[in-house]
């Protein structure tokens, strides 16, 4: 069978609800998967109060169920990613998609500036819709969260501290997701060009270099990702000075007052471990699925011209 078809580029051979269904599934594998160890990440990102809560030891629970206990609360506001990653992933695809075609992307040499631009595109849409269902995922992750859904922390966020709860991050979010993005979309297209230069579907490929750019990213951003976790967990502070943090910049002078230049990257290692084998996940899911979708067109088109010869 010929397989000579060009599924690397989605967005001429695919529909939009294609693009968005191969991100969607994509975002939500890539999250999930790796959700135990992101709350490790924000427990340790986030100032402790002054007040730091008091945490039973496993050994105070009759056998075995303390470590169910811990197991659970590590995946306590998945939830809100499974709602959020879901739509939020299928319009960064979809738009990726679009603005690459839309500015000559998809053409043959190599188009670094447009792709760029597609990212940025893609990741302002994408932040937008995503950052209040990170918040709320980031406040059921603390330690000593009592809310019992995704609903009651939302609901609870916006009552105490309004709307201004869910976006107040969304700048250092944005500040920090299109570096992020940039660097991930370079380091994956070059680590996949060099491993697989004839550009054909090939999962080891995906998964080395997705693994090689999610670990780059991340690595880079910690900084402004310490800054947000602290920007999204305020309102649950009992410090009156990350309570009534004001923004990216007063976020950055609290934690070079507390931790010097060290504390900007607190949860480094949970981070890199997080988004390394996430973004393997998610270009591997992306790139199936894009193969997926455009293998079933071609396989039938073959089968109805073998159909017509017949006839």
């Amino acid at each position: 069978m010929d397989e000579e078809y060009d599924y690397e580029s989605l967005g001429n051979n695919s529909s939009m609800a294609q693009n968005a269904m191969a991100g969607a599934l994509a975002g939500i594998a890539e999250h999930c998967v790796m959700y135990p160890v992101d709350s490790i990440k924000t427990r340790m990102q986030v100032i402790q109060n002054s007040r730091p809560a008091t945490v039973p030891p496993l050994s105070s629970y009759p056998t075995g169920v303390g470590l169910r206990t811990a197991s659970r609360n590590l995946w306590r506001g998945v939830n809100s990613v499974v709602l959020g990653a879901g739509p939020a992933h299928a319009l960064h695809f979809a738009t990726y998609e679009y603005c690459k075609e839309y500015l000559g992307a998809n053409q043959r040499g190599h188009h670094p500036f447009a792709s760029a631009i597609a990212g940025a595109c893609a990741t302002l849409a994408h932040d937008t819709l995503m950052n209040p269902f990170d918040v709320v995922k980031q406040r059921m992750q603390l330690r000593e969260s009592t809310y019992r859904s995704v609903r009651e922390c939302a609901r609870q966020v916006f009552a105490k501290e309004g709307v201004t709860a869910f976006y107040i991050s969304l700048p250092t979010t944005l500040a920090m997701s299109i570096p992020f993005q940039s660097v991930q979309f370079a380091t994956y297209e070059f680590f996949r060009k060099v491993l697989n230069p004839k550009g054909e579907y090939d999962p080891k490929t995906h998964v080395i270099a997705g693994g090689l750019a999610g670990a780059m990213a991340s690595s880079i951003t910690t900084p402004l990702d310490v800054i947000k976790t602290v920007l999204q967990t305020r309102g649950s502070s009992n410090d009156l000075r990350v309570r009534n943090a004001t923004g990216l910049l007063d976020a950055m002078s609290i934690i070079r007052e507390r931790y010097g230049l060290r504390g900007f990257f607190r949860g480094f290692r949970p981070r890199v471990l997080t988004h390394m084998p996430s973004a393997a996940i998610s270009w591997s899911v992306y790139e199936y699925f894009k193969w997926f979708m455009d293998a079933r067109p071609a396989t039938q088109q073959q089968q109805q011209d073998k159909n017509s010869l017949l006839l």
